[in-house]
């Protein structure tokens, strides 16, 4: 199934849970149905992470909150997960929903809930630290991927992309955040568990290559050696001049060919996603001090940490009449800008989640306040719901909003 159409239809099927007739809102008795994976079809059992489930149902006063909780909390662990060792090693392969392929963004993204737990539950420590391991494994595979397969023999249904598809790749959108969740949930996996069974050389080679690509994409010295089209009649799903983008003035930042949301730049540089490699470059280089590991690889990481910044200071953040200052989402260094937000994260409205230093900084909170509004074009507002969408998503809020609304007709 196509990754967009199984996020809209996971979006209205949410809706549809949410809006049926057991909804809180209606009155009912609070006999809310059982809608979790049966325990003997569980992928991964944790017993922390059931004893937080109880800890919630006893204490939060809205039950239906306490039952969405139940249902949605263990998903991942109950419907995605893979665990094997591997030469001795935890492995852990994450599924995206129903899509047989692990991206790296969104594998980091769905265990991250789990990390503080780990110290309650080995296992789960263990399955974490298998994630970073498969992580570790696609980066040094392919960089510039952004989805993988466990099953190297698997064909992809992009094989016949314009780009070097390796055995073993889904698919090789080069987006800069794909290269920054592994950063963050190594980050925070340590700082919960003091483990470094996970941060090997081979690891380390890893974090290296990440480097080496963030750099090469700042394109100081040509355009790298990256390129992506696809045969497609939908320009969100391919890149212009030869695959390579529309062009930049080399300033610091790292380019991007697609947005979190899969979706192709307009602008290569991607604000949000650039904050986002910053944020991950100082995290990575504690961690380097933290692990003493080659001091010169920390200054690397340093170095690029005070590049990005300053170049988003300075080609990033706009003064507008209405606002004041703000960051642009995308752009080219030239001065052109692309005045917006996206559905997914990293984007301009979710930087105080990812990045919470920045979280009461004047552009911060004006940028907000534009994204929240009319005068962003892909904020969509219905009759029963708003907020934000993106080229590729804004029919999901519209059919949501459709589906609420002939919901409430008939209640």
């Amino acid at each position: 199934m196509d990754r967009r159409l199984f996020v809209k239809r996971s979006a209205l099927a949410a809706a549809g849970v949410i809006l049926s007739r057991y909804s809180f809102a209606t009155g009912s008795n609070n006999n809310y149905p059982i809608v979790r994976t049966p325990v003997n079809k569980r992928k991964f059992k944790s017993p922390a992470v059931e004893r937080l489930i109880s800890e919630v149902k006893q204490n939060i006063g809205n039950k239906e909150l306490a039952w969405m909780f139940e249902n949605c909390f263990p998903n991942t662990l109950d419907t995605t997960i893979d665990f094997s060792m591997i030469d001795g090693r935890p492995d852990t392969y994450v599924i995206t929903g129903d899509i047989d392929a692990m991206w790296l963004r969104d594998s980091a993204a769905q265990v991250f809930p789990y990390v503080d737990l780990c110290k309650e539950d080995k296992n789960l420590q263990q399955l974490i630290a298998g994630v970073i391991n498969r992580h570790t494994k696609c980066i040094l595979k392919d960089p510039y991927a952004n989805a993988f397969y466990k099953d190297e023999h698997k064909i992809s249904e992009w094989s016949k992309d314009n780009t070097q598809m390796l055995p073993g790749v889904h698919e090789r959108k080069w987006e800069v955040d794909s290269l920054c969740y592994p950063i963050r949930l190594a980050f925070n996996y340590y700082q919960a568990t003091n483990d470094t069974s996970p941060f090997d050389n081979q690891w380390l080679n890893a974090m290296k290559l990440v480097v080496k690509t963030f750099k090469e994409q700042q394109r100081f010295d040509g355009k790298g050696p990256y390129h992506f089209q696809r045969n497609t009649t939908n320009a969100t799903d391919t890149q212009p001049l030869g695959g390579y983008g529309y062009p930049v003035k080399p300033n610091g930042m790292i380019c991007s060919m697609f947005r979190p949301s899969d979706d192709a730049v307009i602008y290569p540089f991607n604000i949000p996603a650039n904050v986002f490699a910053a944020c991950c470059m100082g995290n990575l280089n504690e961690m380097l001090k933290y692990l003493k590991l080659d001091t010169e690889f920390q200054q690397e990481t340093f170095s690029l940490f005070t590049q990005i910044l300053t170049a988003i200071d300075q080609y990033g953040v706009l003064t507008t009449e209405k606002y004041g200052k703000v960051y642009a989402y995308e752009v080219n260094g030239y001065g052109s800008y692309n005045l917006m937000d996206d559905a997914n994260a990293p984007s301009l409205l979710s930087l105080p989640y990812l990045v919470p230093e920045n979280t009461y900084d004047s552009p911060t909170l004006n940028t907000r306040k534009f994204v929240l509004s009319e005068n962003n074009p892909f904020f969509f507002k219905g009759k029963t719901a708003e907020g934000i969408g993106g080229a590729t998503c804004r029919h999901g809020l519209y059919l949501a909003n459709e589906y609420h609304h002939a919901w409430l007709d008939q209640h």
